[in-house]
């Protein structure tokens, strides 16, 4: 009788306990706390990688353009870990990778430590990326969210990861230059593994040379404004849609859409409107503006890319080192945007000098181009002579090893469970 009394008080308790949790939990949400979602911290989910994300959906093209690649592998158990509720909601369904909500850093820690996580990904330099640092039990790995010769791809930060996945030998001198009292073993040459994905072209099948207007926007401060639409974006289109039998696509970076930047949202509005005009006048032209469709299918079906110092640049290099760069700088300063950005030795450049020249000058590049085998040895360069489907091989050998090696060196046997089974890759 005693036991059963004891079940049965035992069994009241966790139910008024259960009863008062959730009456607390309306209670903290009519306060608008925010709780955790998509896991109970009573029975939380084991998994080899958290890819951690902590910005809002305003920057949600970093973390997007990896889901994709932690998808393809069902052998590596990925979760999503974000700490905004409206990112949560916007990814919930986008993936079919498990996605968290950790609002707090003593939910993080908790969640972080109930996981077992063996390492922690992360796409960006978020600040309350340093939270996530605090666990000592996984292998935290920086990946970022592309490869290009922006200042903003290089941060003191970087000392921070144990290590620090990077395209290729570019990215290498890039940290080299930029960083002191940085070890340069915690760099590991990976390529960009987002490019193997087979990403479908949008654009419909066109007889005439596709030109691609693709600039980035203007960034978080004047050091790192690398856009061209307030500039010239207007002078590129025009001498774009002077080009005989060309069609024109304007796909910009997501963030020109929503710009507070007044020069550059007005040009970006000229620039919509020339596009819409000049396809009425001629429908069969198919002039676009894109705005969801995937850069990476853009690409694919572009002859002539002209874009800033960004990772399109660099993407369109890689999958299309046979089609012509036009390459904007916005200083007008060719000798420090060839020590900057080494593409431009592949391209032809425009700046505050020659854009009034650029009618005549894409005629010249779609009739000739003299920088072919320029861009060949350009793109071994940046991404480290890795052909399609290497980069991905190299990724996830790198990062299996990196697991392998912190796990052994925290000297738990039973941690080490995902050894390599083949060369992990370069490092630098």
């Amino acid at each position: 009788m005693s036991k059963q009394k004891s079940s049965s008080s035992t069994s009241q308790v966790t139910s008024f306990s259960k009863r008062a949790a959730r009456s607390l939990s309306r209670r903290l949400r009519d306060y608008g706390v925010v709780e955790p979602e998509g896991f109970d911290l009573s029975d939380v989910p084991s998994s080899d990688v958290a890819l951690y994300f902590s910005d809002g959906p305003v920057k949600l093209y970093q973390l997007t353009q990896w889901l994709p690649v932690f998808e393809q592998r069902t052998d590596r158990k990925t979760i999503v870990v974000v700490r905004q509720v409206e990112t949560y909601n916007v990814l919930v369904g986008m993936t079919s990778l498990q996605v968290l909500l950790v609002p707090t850093f003593e939910d993080l820690m908790a969640l972080y430590d109930r996981a077992d996580f063996h390492s922690v990904v992360y796409v960006n330099n978020g600040w309350t990326n340093f939270q996530s640092l605090s666990f000592q039990q996984a292998v935290h790995i920086h990946v970022n969210h592309g490869e290009s010769d922006k200042i903003c791809m290089v941060s003191n930060q970087a000392k921070a990861y144990d290590k620090v996945f990077v395209a290729g030998e570019a990215a290498v001198r890039r940290h080299s230059a930029a960083l002191v009292w940085f070890d340069p073993q915690h760099l590991v040459r990976v390529g960009r593994p987002q490019l193997d994905l087979q990403v479908k072209n949008p654009l419909a099948p066109f007889d005439g040379p596709t030109i691609t207007y693709a600039p980035t926007w203007e960034g978080e401060d004047d050091a790192n404004n690398y856009t061209s639409v307030d500039l010239y974006g207007e002078r590129i289109i025009a001498a774009a849609l002077a080009q005989p039998g060309a069609r024109v696509i304007y796909k910009p970076h997501p963030r020109v859409f929503e710009t507070e930047n007044a020069a550059v949202r007005k040009a970006h509005n000229a620039i919509v409107s020339a596009i819409k005009s000049a396809a009425s006048a001629d429908p069969s032209r198919g002039h676009a503006v894109l705005r969801k469709e995937n850069i990476l299918g853009v690409i694919r079906g572009t002859d002539v890319m002209i874009s800033d110092v960004s990772s399109v640049t660099l993407d369109h290099l890689y999958l299309r080192p046979e089609a012509p760069i036009v390459l904007c700088d916005r200083r007008s300063n060719r000798d420090q945007l060839l020590a900057d950005a080494p593409v431009a030795a592949g391209a032809h450049v425009v700046d505050g000098a020659n854009i009034h020249a650029l009618t005549a000058d894409l005629a010249a590049i779609i009739a000739s181009d003299p920088r072919a085998a320029k861009r060949r040895e350009l793109r071994d360069y940046y991404f480290d002579s890795l052909e399609p489907g290497e980069s991905t091989t190299r990724f996830w050998e790198c990062l299996s090893a990196a697991i392998y090696d912190h796990d052994s060196a925290l000297g738990d046997l039973s941690r080490v469970r995902l050894a390599p089974t083949t060369d992990s890759g370069d490092s630098a």
